[in-house]
């Protein structure tokens, strides 16, 4: 039987862990690589960090982060944000990644994902898709949130299975930071059209959500990030609320 997985998120600017509330209102909450082997040594099944401002000079940083942070980690490393061709992922992955996150640049040239999925193979790609409800639909965002485009993100995950991506992020902008549960809807929606891993996002208030997104939300893995960085809870303890409902979890 497959474990399901808690997968921690660490949005990193410069060389910090910041967090905030619908993708805005950023704090400081800690150093990445202290947080990271802290949270592999509490449990967390994988790392995320999100280089949340991706310009080349932040990219650059983000890459020296992630070198000293996998000399440390045992767990996989994804790592997303400004990587915009197969390049770009490949010195990613050569700083440490065990995988790399594309979002807005696959929707700006989806044959990317293709491209990554070639040379490097599926499983070291993951999609990462912001969606926003609207009517009884999800529209895609990127730019962090700040732009909206065209696509429906259900049929949006779809083409990036077909295209070569190995995994879906879905995130969800409006419980993002928010702490009142993950959209069951939304992940459940991405789960049931596509054939890859699926690991849900935004809106994690405790233990129970986590459970709840992956008995009903149809989620393989849950993303966790301010509700351990503020201590509302630990990772033993996900994994503890996790295992006392039947969910296998990695020890």
């Amino acid at each position: 039987m497959l474990s399901r997985r808690v997968v921690v998120c660490l949005d990193v600017a410069g060389e910090r862990v910041v967090k905030g509330v619908g993708f805005e209102n950023l704090r400081d909450v800690g150093d990445p690589v202290e947080m990271a082997v802290r949270y592999e040594r509490e449990g967390a099944d994988e790392i995320v960090f999100l280089d949340i401002s991706a310009s080349a000079e932040q990219r650059a940083t983000v890459l020296d982060v992630a070198r000293r942070t996998a000399e440390r980690l045992f767990i996989p490393l994804t790592i997303g944000g400004g990587i915009r061709s197969a390049e770009d992922a490949g010195r990613t992955l050569r700083a440490g990644a065990d995988k790399v996150s594309l979002n807005s640049a696959a929707v700006s040239r989806p044959a990317v994902l293709g491209e990554c999925a070639d040379r490097f193979g599926s499983q070291c790609v993951v999609a990462s898709i912001d969606a926003k409800r609207e009517n009884d639909g999800w529209a895609v965002y990127t730019h962090g949130g700040r732009t909206r485009t065209d696509l429906e993100a259900v049929s949006w995950a779809v083409e990036c299975v077909e295209r070569g991506a190995g995994e879906i992020l879905i995130t969800s902008i409006d419980r993002d930071g928010a702490r009142t549960g993950y959209d069951l809807e939304l992940t459940r929606a991405v789960a049931d059209a596509v054939s890859v891993p699926v690991v849900a996002s935004g809106g994690a208030g405790g233990a129970s959500d986590v459970v709840s997104v992956l008995r009903n939300g149809g989620a393989d893995a849950a993303l966790v990030a301010g509700i351990l960085h503020d201590g509302v809870t630990t990772v033993r303890a996900i994994k503890n609320e996790m295992a006392g409902n039947g969910i296998h979890v990695r020890p």
